[in-house]
């Protein structure tokens, strides 16, 4: 069986490139998006590249940026911009391949392998890959202004390691013949899913690389973190064999979500806030792009212990307004979460799907706060999970 050709398409400091094009008087000056910089809480949600020379990360508290670097410009987050140029990046690669997966708004796999014989050099070869990506990344910055960073490899987790290993507005190919050299010395935190924690874990057991958990027993690293174990190995490997999404077989739709796992830990309801603030707009976006109103708000939550939690709520009336859907979502959040561990991701979601507009029948004892309306108050689903959410 041929090597599959799969791209990781990484736009550079998205949201901040974004603002930039809209700030063209700020050219030039260090720029983060995210809080509230005139209530002085949040966190900052990304910066452009001249902050992060200066200190500036990701999941930063807007006091600790601000110290970092004193003359930092902040903005707050537009989400309906973000999703706009989302969409437009994402119509270009859809150009290039009928499979793209989404992962995030700025990143995405697009698998090459039966499209690449129609482009470039008309070859299935990741070579061909290569040029198909410097034309992504021409088209890119010429249509929409900003940059981005593409890994190409034959399988998911390395092309997400490639797009990762040079910033900004690079292209860095791992193949059959270079990965060993260039990928096996990389920390064992750079690999996709491992957390700090299961870095330290990894780090206990003298495991420090990429190359070191490649070459590490199975039977150890199974006795250690169970199946999650197998599945870091096959990734460090390269052996990876998920497919790229293809959005044309997706199930009916029964319901609209999103979810992220952060820059850092959250670490307490304001961070908590603004998250849940940038999911519901997403997915409000979403349903009424599609006409839809939902009743249930699902909220889960994943902590660095990889403890997934999960619960909903029933509204007394359907919505698909992104400040409902926040409201509710944030609601049942602090019913949910106890702040036993910090949390490493969050999302919403939005079920029991009915078009938009549609005739309902009120009722007299409607209330907000549960009871009649169908809120039974369920208890949190606890369960530990790997790269995937399970739910009993």
């Amino acid at each position: 069986m041929s090597d599959r050709i799969i791209l990781h398409v990484d736009c550079n400091c998205f949201y901040a490139s974004v603002e930039m094009l809209y700030h063209p008087e700020l050219a030039g000056k260090p720029l983060a998006v995210g809080g509230d910089p005139e209530e002085r809480h949040g966190i900052v949600l990304t910066a452009n590249y001249i902050a992060k020379r200066r200190g500036v990360k990701s999941g930063m508290a807007l006091w600790q940026a601000r110290q970092c670097c004193p003359g930092l410009v902040f903005v707050p987050p537009r989400m309906y911009l973000y999703l706009r140029f989302s969409r437009m990046a994402r119509a270009i690669y859809q150009e290039y391949s009928g499979q793209v997966e989404s992962f995030g708004l700025d990143e995405c796999w697009i698998d090459l392998t039966d499209s690449c014989t129609l482009m470039g050099d008309h070859t299935q070869t990741i070579e061909n890959g290569y040029r198909i990506a410097q034309e992504i990344s021409a088209r890119i910055r010429r249509e929409l202004g900003i940059t981005v960073s593409i890994g190409v490899s034959w399988n998911k987790i390395y092309a997400k390691l490639g797009s990762d290993y040079k910033k900004p507005d690079a292209i860095t190919v791992f193949d059959r013949n270079n990965y060993k050299q260039l990928i096996y010395p990389l920390p064992v935190s750079d690999l996709l899913y491992v957390g700090r924690r299961t870095e330290k874990k990894l780090e206990k057991y003298g495991i420090l690389t990429i190359g070191e958990l490649a070459e590490a027993d199975p039977h150890y690293l199974q006795s250690w973190f169970g199946k999650i174990g197998l599945m870091l190995l096959v990734f460090a490997r390269g052996e990876d064999r998920t497919p790229v999404n293809d959005p044309g077989v997706e199930a009916p739709v029964k319901s609209v979500g999103n979810s992220t796992t952060t820059p850092r830990d959250l670490v307490n309801d304001e961070d908590v806030r603004l998250v849940l603030y940038l999911l519901a707009e997403s997915v409000s976006e979403r349903l009424r792009k599609n006409r839809f109103e939902g009743q249930v708000i699902s909220i889960y939550v994943r902590d660095t212990d990889l403890l997934g939690y999960h619960q909903q709520k029933r509204m007394t009336a359907p919505t698909n307004i992104s400040g409902e859907i926040e409201e509710a979502a944030f609601v049942i959040f602090q019913r949910l979460y106890r702040w036993e561990k910090p949390i490493r991701s969050i999302g919403i979601s939005v079920g029991d799907l009915k078009p938009e507009g549609q005739p309902r029948q009120l009722s007299l004892f409607l209330n907000d706060a549960g009871g009649p309306d169908g809120d039974d108050d369920p208890q949190p689903v606890r369960i530990r999970c790997g790269a995937a959410w399970h739910y009993a």
